[in-house]
């Protein structure tokens, strides 16, 4: 199949276009969030850039939401309404924000476009109204059993530390501190050490890091660290256990089904953490021991062949009647800018 997509979710996509389809991402001159095409990505030939107003219409079998602003703009580019004239799916990364349980889906009005969310507690704690729902969990490239824990430290990938603070866990930063010092990675960090009240040696910024050298450096430290309160569930997490790293997490959202104790500590008592935080920088053999079993956890649930599988299974369904006969939601305005 042709599927049209654009770069939204670098993670996501990155497992995305691994399968056996046709990708066409959509490329403007200066990129940006609705032109970034591959980015530079070392993706497999199969992903293509496109331009929107090149494109024929006729050539795409399906297309991948991830924005409801893509609706109307698949509608004012190519002409067709997904979900009526054009077989399409709808993913939603996120958990969702404000009266939290009680937010409704932006596509939750519909029945011709089925919601894929990226875990069970984003489909539970989102009101999807009538529309079809389907769980897809995560997949991830497997980065190799790259472990070695060399540096006492514990190791977070925290974008935006600053603008999200409590959603982050920012905040608790301090306290983990107490344990061992803190490596963070990511964009938008500057000004953390101001934000968390740390300097030097009990916080290092590194920023963001390409992937490869982001893995090589997160696998030196001993301990992986996920502080987050309130998020889907952190790629950067899983991609931490898939390197065999023990993992303290805070025991929140999809977290509690993905993290077993075994492979560190998940609690939502923050003092627990920083203890087991502790116990694992000071025994690097259990702290190894516990990031064996994260790793095989986190193959096992997360692997790149189940997700794949996942997808090809919903994309073959999308031309079944039973979306094309359901509500359609008519496509918002349209964008006013490139």
């Amino acid at each position: 199949m042709k599927i049209l997509l654009w770069h939204v979710h670098g993670s996501w996509t990155d497992a995305f276009v691994r399968g056996s389809h046709e990708y066409l991402l959509p490329v403007l001159p200066g990129r940006g969030a609705w032109g970034l095409g591959r980015a530079g990505r070392p993706w497999p030939s199969t992903v293509r850039e496109v331009r929107l107003d090149a494109l024929d219409a006729d050539s795409v079998d399906a297309v991948v939401l991830q924005r409801p602003e893509e609706l109307a703009e698949v509608y004012r580019v190519l002409g067709r309404r997904p979900g009526k004239d054009l077989p399409a799916a709808y993913v939603e990364h996120n958990s969702p924000r404000g009266d939290v349980p009680n937010t409704v889906h932006p596509l939750a009005d519909q029945q011709s476009i089925p919601v894929v969310h990226v875990t069970h507690f984003n489909e539970l704690f989102w009101d999807n109204g009538s529309a079809p729902t389907i769980v897809i969990e995560h997949g991830i490239p497997d980065p190799g059993p790259r472990y070695t824990g060399e540096i006492p430290e514990l190791a977070a990938v925290v974008n935006e530390p600053v603008r999200r603070r409590r959603v982050a866990g920012t905040d608790l930063l301090g306290r983990f501190a107490e344990a061992a010092p803190v490596r963070i990675f990511g964009m938008g960090s500057d000004g953390l050490s101001d934000v968390a009240g740390l300097s030097a040696p009990r916080l290092t910024v590194r920023g963001d890091l390409p992937m490869e050298e982001l893995h090589r450096e997160m696998s030196r430290c001993r301990v992986y660290l996920h502080p987050f309160r309130w998020t889907s569930l952190g790629l950067a997490l899983l991609e931490a256990m898939q390197l065999g790293m023990p993992v303290v997490v805070l025991g929140t959202t999809e977290a509690v089904r993905a993290v077993p104790p075994e492979a560190g500590a998940i609690s939502t008592n923050v003092d627990e953490l920083v203890r087991a935080a502790r116990l694992l920088i000071d025994d690097p053999q259990e702290a190894r021991r516990r990031g064996a079993v994260a790793r095989e956890v986190a193959l096992d649930r997360y692997g790149l062949p189940a997700f794949l599988a996942a997808w090809d299974a919903l994309l073959g369904e999308l031309s079944n009647p039973r979306f094309r006969t359901g509500r359609v939601l008519e496509p918002p305005h349209e964008r006013t800018s490139q």
